[in-house]
């Protein structure tokens, strides 16, 4: 298993038990082994949402988005932040690409 992914895991079992700064230093330890490692970044923009920086999770997802642009829950987890953020126009466009790539997918 790469270090990057091994950083990862490290946030998700961070992350379940609460303990959210921990899980963003393991999710940014992944992203700095792997820039490129979508899921890290959806990881990342929770945990930062969950601390109240959600300026810093839109970054995250929106770079999650980029990332893996046919992904739905990269959508679903945008529209998320973007309703906390009350940005309710952004959200609901969001949330339209997820259903739309869904369908796509059959999913």
């Amino acid at each position: 298993m790469s270090e990057a992914r091994t950083h990862y895991k490290a946030g998700i079992q961070h992350f379940a038990a609460g303990r959210t700064d921990e899980a963003i230093a393991s999710y940014r330890a992944a992203l700095a082994g792997n820039a490129e490692f979508a899921m890290a970044w959806n990881g990342l923009a929770m945990a930062l949402a969950k601390q109240g920086d959600l300026d810093a999770a839109l970054d995250a997802a929106r770079r999650y988005a980029e990332l893996d642009p046919e992904e739905p829950l990269a959508y679903t987890s945008l529209s998320m932040l973007l309703q906390q953020a009350g940005r309710i126009p952004e959200a609901e466009d969001a949330k339209a690409r997820s259903m739309q790539l869904q369908m796509k997918q059959g999913r």
